[in-house]
């Protein structure tokens, strides 16, 4: 018998898109905080402690709940959104930066799915969002983005969020495929994730590509963003004009335009 509510979906938009959920009378959904961009009326929010995947969990199930997900760097409450008017209600969830939202049947996979931590978007209400460690040392101490992954378990739909344009590669058994650790968004649980090395002590140090990054070996189904926050974060930092002192704003031709002033 199945526990998450069936929802009907549409996905909208080409670069920054959003995902549009109708919801029958009493179905719900849950997501991350913030992540909402419109709902009906009929439809009400309410924070709830953990994941909010299970009812009469008690006071302990929802502590566990919120445990993993401050251990994934998550907020210790989402959001549950129930219809409970009439006919049919509709709310929406939009992606925090330009990219591509996946939306995933959970039986189709196994009812487990393996993701990125950050890339969760939004669920049928019933879907468990915990972690999912890795086993092997190198990994936990090296994964960087890799290390701690969300688990999303059940039977309904998931939404995940991939930065960029997106790839899905199918990996026979025994197939190696190697990928940055911030460019993985999910896999399914079939697939084995370990961090290796990436190349010699030259390449590690002058290859511009890090330290490590993710070996992932099939059988299984992987996801690929090409662009992770984490990249685009570092690139604007990066190139964020130095002010001078009493300046006020910085001038757009950044250090440049320092050297013009005389500063």
């Amino acid at each position: 018998m199945s526990e998450a509510h069936e929802v009907d979906y549409e996905i909208k938009g080409e670069d920054i898109q959003f995902v549009e959920i109708e919801l029958d009378p009493g179905e719900s959904v849950v997501s991350e905080a913030g992540a909402m961009m419109f709902k009906s009326p009929t439809i009400e929010m309410e924070a709830v402690f953990g994941d909010g995947s299970k009812k009469n969990q008690g006071f302990m199930g929802a502590l566990a709940g919120a445990g993993k997900r401050l251990l994934t760097g998550e907020s210790l409450f989402m959001t549950v959104f129930t219809h409970n008017g009439q006919d049919k209600a509709r709310v929406a969830f939009a992606a925090p930066f330009p990219g591509t939202i996946i939306p995933v049947h959970l039986p189709e996979v196994g009812g487990k799915l393996i993701c990125q931590k950050d890339s969760f978007l939004a669920a049928a209400k019933g879907v468990s969002v915990g972690i999912a460690l890795q086993k092997r040392i190198m990994t936990g101490l090296f994964g960087g983005e890799g290390f701690i992954m969300q688990s999303l378990e059940g039977d309904g739909w998931c939404f995940v969020h991939a930065g960029g344009t997106l790839t899905e590669k199918t990996l026979a058994p025994g197939e190696e495929l190697h990928v940055d650790t911030g460019c993985v968004v999910a896999y399914t649980q079939e697939v084995e994730m370990e961090i290796v090395k990436a190349g010699n002590i030259k390449s590690m140090i002058f290859g511009g590509e890090g330290v490590f990054f993710a070996k992932l070996k099939g059988p299984g189904r992987v996801w690929i963003q090409s662009m992770p926050f984490s990249r685009l974060a570092g690139r604007i930092l990066a190139n964020v004009p130095v002010t001078g002192s009493g300046q006020g704003e910085s001038s757009a031709l950044g250090p440049l335009g320092s050297m013009l002033r005389g500063s």
